[in-house]
């Protein structure tokens, strides 16, 4: 069986670990490796490692940490096609939805390329007589990411490309459930010349998340995954003094009004909801439907939803790919199982779903399901699979009035031709993203990402201005060189301008 190893100080190592977790082959449904799950001790090995490369690389001028930037985003645009299969394979998603993870992260590294002009400070002259004054920012330390599954390699990118470029190190814990993509980063960053410790990475499960987290030498945290692990990732690491960003899950609405184009609105709905098989942050889990929008927009739902090609991501004819584990499969069937219980009307059935030559694959299904009300366990809750539910509503201020209600506020969209309607939107929603007439708006790299109420956990949004902003820490100089014979004797007042 093989076995992916951490990388710790520029070397693989399996480390102290006696546990494994199994990696799978989500299409097949069988086990393709298994990966060490990381001690205390190890964590120490790295968390080590990226403290002592972080007196050196800290020190490192701006010039060699950009070109050594550009040498990495040359290679990962170089490897592009063979990261979407490593990704591909341990994940499930289709090559192409991979393909375009590896994109994205690709922005972030591009963005800190640019980090001569990202870290310019402020100067000010003469701000009193004979005395200057100006800021600048400086790198933390030792930063950690704890990434999760659903984009193995462009979440993970949205962190430690912007961290290592500011002069921190990087300690990555990536989910265990498709952890290659990992390793075959570090190796291209050794290439790339990044010096042995700046980026390490160690695989886990609560058990390292909670050495990085009570760890001395770590001076911040960053992290993506659920709304109850962020709100602990959060609380556990700022009790420990550490600057924390943690990203929390989603439940993203739609709205549909009744002068929107229903061909172009279904067309993007499908894709946003079925992408990726839903195991996305930003996928449209619930649509609302606006006054007679509903019955209209159901029926192209249908014909779209029951039209998507399901299979394995390596088969280029594939649109969806299966879910990441069995327990995931089974977590996701029970839902729709409830929904249909609770007395809402399953319109696509995702259930039941067998693909051919990959019987035991953890596939399942597009699904739509009509006629959902907020009080279901479909609409409430986070289910991160193929399935949307469609709500309805008889105004834009009700669906408005629904969408902040709700406890998530990480993106939205509406489709609509009113620009009327789209101001008044995106004006009132209380969340961090909005789309109009883009269903997953997640901004370019030079923008930051981040949601607002239980999908965010902290002050700071990830990558871009925030990414600086949350990897360095501010000084502000005030300087003054008086003459000799013109030096007088300092004062116990408060200083003023003169």
């Amino acid at each position: 069986m093989r076995t992916i190893e951490h990388w710790i100080s520029g070397t693989r190592t399996a480390g102290a670990a006696t546990r494994t977790a199994p990696v799978w082959n989500p299409a097949t449904g069988e086990q393709q490796a298994e990966v060490p799950l990381a001690t205390a001790g190890d964590v120490d090995d790295a968390v080590r490692a990226a403290a002592t490369a972080f007196e050196h690389w800290s020190q490192v001028s701006l010039s060699r940490r950009s070109k050594i930037l550009f040498n990495f985003r040359e290679l990962i645009n170089r490897r592009a096609a063979e990261l979407a299969e490593v990704i591909s394979d341990e994940h499930g998603k289709v090559v192409s939805d991979a393909a375009g993870e590896v994109q994205r992260g690709l922005e972030v590294v591009e963005f800190a390329c640019g980090i001569p002009q990202l870290l310019k400070g402020e100067y000010s002259d003469q701000v009193s007589t004979n005395v200057d004054a100006w800021s600048y920012r400086q790198p933390l330390g030792v930063c950690a990411g704890i990434t999760p599954f659903n984009f193995p390699i462009m979440v993970p990118m949205w962190m430690y490309p912007v961290a290592i470029a500011c002069g921190n190190t990087f300690v990555l814990k990536p989910s265990e459930r498709d952890p290659s993509v990992s390793l075959m980063v570090a190796e291209l960053w050794v290439e790339a010349g990044l010096p042995d410790g700046v980026f390490n990475v160690v695989h886990g499960d609560k058990e390292a998340v909670d050495a990085l987290l009570d760890h001395p030498d770590v001076a911040a945290v960053s992290f993506v995954g659920s709304t109850p692990i962020a709100k602990y990732i959060h609380q556990r690491a700022s009790e420990h003094g550490k600057r924390v960003q943690a990203l929390g899950g989603a439940k993203n609405h739609a709205i549909v009004l009744p002068d929107a184009d229903l061909d172009f609105a279904s067309d993007h709905l499908v894709a946003a909801a079925f992408g990726s098989a839903g195991e996305r942050c930003m996928a449209i889990s619930a649509t609302v439907a606006v006054g007679s929008a509903g019955d209209a927009l159901n029926e192209v739902l249908y014909d779209k939803g029951t039209a998507v090609r399901v299979g394995p991501g390596r088969d280029p004819a594939s649109e969806m790919g299966p879910v990441v584990t069995r327990q995931a499969q089974e977590r996701i069937l029970g839902y729709i199982d409830s929904g249909e219980q609770q007395g809402a009307k399953i319109t696509v059935d995702g259930r039941g779903l067998v693909v051919d030559g990959y019987e035991n694959g953890f596939f399942v299904g597009p699904t739509v399901i009509d006629q959902v009300t907020p009080e279901m366990d479909v609409y409430r809750d986070e289910i991160f699979g193929p399935v949307l539910s469609v709500v309805r509503s008889d105004t834009v201020e009700e669906a408005i009035d629904l969408i902040n209600a709700n406890p998530y506020g990480n993106g939205t969209a509406i489709f609509t031709n009113s620009g009327e309607a789209a101001r008044r939107f995106h004006r009132n929603v209380t969340v961090g993203m909005i789309g109009i007439n883009v269903p997953v708006p997640v901004p370019m790299a030079f923008y930051s990402f981040g949601g607002w109420k239980d999908s965010l956990f902290g002050d700071r949004h990830i990558h871009g201005p925030d990414g600086v902003s949350f990897y360095t820490r501010g000084k502000v100089v005030t300087s003054r060189w008086p003459h000799i014979e013109h030096t007088t004797g300092a004062s116990y007042d408060m200083p003023t301008a003169e």
